[in-house]
């Protein structure tokens, strides 16, 4: 019931096809070879995954949330868990790559921080429009990633660094469980009715 009410079958469709999507771009013989073409590849597909994920984190029933015994943090981190570790498998085996390009590693590491960004968002500003704050922080990165300032700067512009820079990974890991764990505690923000 818990699955059905947040739309899990649905996100993980929306998972699947973001993944089949990030095979058929990375399939393209021009993708490897030029850097341009790599960076929005390792961007994009993240951002589809961390808004599906927002999506299945809205409940249509807050009430008969609020009248349940059990708690609802256990559910909510393990949802959580789950589907970004699914979201991460999934687009990490979608793109080759060496692990000092852009690769799985920069996939699993741009995904789990995209899905940490969002989900902190839900509890911001409601789960319709979780997928908010991460477009704006990954749009911003990546338009002004040809600044050396950013480009340089490997805790802020963490989703353009190859895969195994330390700062990258620490950055991401570390929106990725605090969106997670603000996420589990308060769950995702009551909105009102649409009018």
């Amino acid at each position: 019931m818990y699955a059905r009410s947040r739309a899990v079958p649905a996100t993980v469709a929306a998972l699947v096809c973001a993944a089949l999507l990030t095979v058929w771009m990375a399939s393209r013989q021009d993708t490897y070879l030029d850097p341009y073409r790599r960076v929005p590849l390792v961007a994009l597909a993240p951002l589809l995954a961390a808004a599906a994920t927002g999506a299945s984190l809205h409940t249509h029933s807050p009430e008969l949330d609020g009248t349940s015994v059990r708690r609802w943090w256990p559910r909510r981190l393990a949802h959580l868990l789950i589907v970004g570790a699914l979201a991460a498998t999934l687009l990490a085996l979608a793109v080759p790559g060496h692990v000092q390009e852009f690769g799985a590693a920069a996939m699993v590491r741009n995904t789990l921080g995209a899905i940490g960004i969002t989900a902190g968002g839900a509890v911001l500003v409601g789960a319709r429009l979780s997928w908010m704050p991460t477009t704006l922080y990954f749009s911003a990165v990546y338009l002004s990633a040809s600044s050396p300032r950013v480009n340089n700067a490997t805790v802020v512009g963490w989703l353009m660094q190859p895969g195994p820079q330390h700062g990258a990974w620490a950055a991401a890991l570390a929106l990725f469980v605090t969106g997670t764990a603000l996420c589990a505690a308060r769950g995702a923000r009551p909105e009102g009715p649409r009018v």
